[in-house]
């Protein structure tokens, strides 16, 4: 999944329409490969966006669970914190091959 895109189930408050949107045009950008189309692609382009966006705002009208609602808050700290630690990794391994590279 691409990493832009968060899971929007079950948050409290509910996921808006602005989210779904957001959703969508990750989406369509990741399948078409372009992050923004060129202008014979723009009109399909943006019926996908919005034909995704009404999709997505359905499927999560309509799932149904037990589960407490997830704390935003806590959900982006989350987010962050495995963010943050990809990042160290990929900053640690770089360090690691340039020091390999200095000693060869």
């Amino acid at each position: 999944m691409c990493r832009n895109i968060v899971p929007l189930n079950n948050l409290e408050p509910a996921a808006t329409d602005e989210e779904c949107q957001d959703a969508a045009l990750q989406f369509v950008r990741k399948v078409s490969g372009a992050n923004a189309p060129s202008r014979a692609n723009q009109v399909v382009f943006d019926r996908a966006v919005a034909e995704i966006a009404r999709a997505t705002r359905a499927l999560l009208d309509g799932l149904i669970t037990t589960a407490p609602p997830k704390n935003r808050e806590q959900e982006a700290s989350k987010r962050r914190a495995r963010s943050a630690e990809r990042y160290e990794a990929i900053r640690v391994f770089q360090e690691e091959k340039r020091a390999a590279r200095a000693t060869t």
